[in-house]
């Protein structure tokens, strides 16, 4: 058998517990999770996590990480459904909103990653997110879409209502009930930014659709 590079024995042993915590902190929170039960459970021992990650704490924020880049790829492929670049920046949003109702990215990333590991603002993944959408608005706003705002700060507020409204429904008595008026809220708060001689979403969907003759 052919020697296996070590970059590719470390790649399988991050992976492993990566997989196994991700497992134990979705199903049974982060503060029950046993580091002996999901580090046998990845056939490892301690030494490997606290030799990779430090210690439990810096596996969360790895998983917390994979996490957060599949919600990435799945707005991008939201965003990228939707009919004209305005829309399709709104789907996102409101896709995201509507995330928080999945157990797994509430309990992981929405309720003990700010136990743990504290301010979401203050995580590493939260550059990439903030450049991103001041991307998204720069454009909107350069095509006429959207009124004449600083790209930046609209996507600091808009990023913190959505971080916020996500955590409101993972903690809510009745996540269902709070998604939906989230979502319609962040809607209407968006709809503010049009241009004024700009269509609304849903009127742009509607001259799209076939009229009857």
């Amino acid at each position: 058998m052919a020697h296996r590079p070590r970059s590719a024995m470390i790649a399988e042993t991050r992976a492993k517990l990566i997989a196994a915590a991700r497992h134990a902190f979705g199903t049974v929170g982060y503060t029950e999770a046993s580091m002996d039960d999901f580090t046998a459970a990845a056939g490892l021992t301690r030494g490997a996590l606290y030799h990779h990650f430090g210690d439990k704490k810096g596996l969360l924020e790895a998983v917390i990480m994979q996490i957060d880049a599949e919600m990435s790829e799945r707005l991008c492929a939201v965003s990228a459904k939707a009919a004209n670049r305005w829309q399709g920046f709104v789907d996102e949003c409101t896709a995201y909103i509507e995330m928080a109702l999945e157990p797994e990215i509430q309990r992981i990333v929405l309720r003990d990653g700010p136990a743990v590991l504290g301010d979401p603002w203050q995580w590493p993944n939260q550059s990439g997110c903030i450049a991103s959408m001041t991307a998204s608005l720069k454009r909107l706003a350069e095509e006429g879409t959207i009124v004449d705002v600083d790209p930046e700060a609209a996507a600091r507020l808009i990023s913190g209502a959505t971080l916020h409204a996500a955590q409101w429904i993972a903690n809510a008595a009745e996540p269902e009930a709070a998604s939906k008026k989230a979502v319609e809220a962040v809607d209407a708060l968006l709809e503010g930014l049009l241009a004024k001689d700009a269509k609304p979403a849903k009127a742009i969907d509607a001259a799209l659709e076939p009229q009857p003759r």
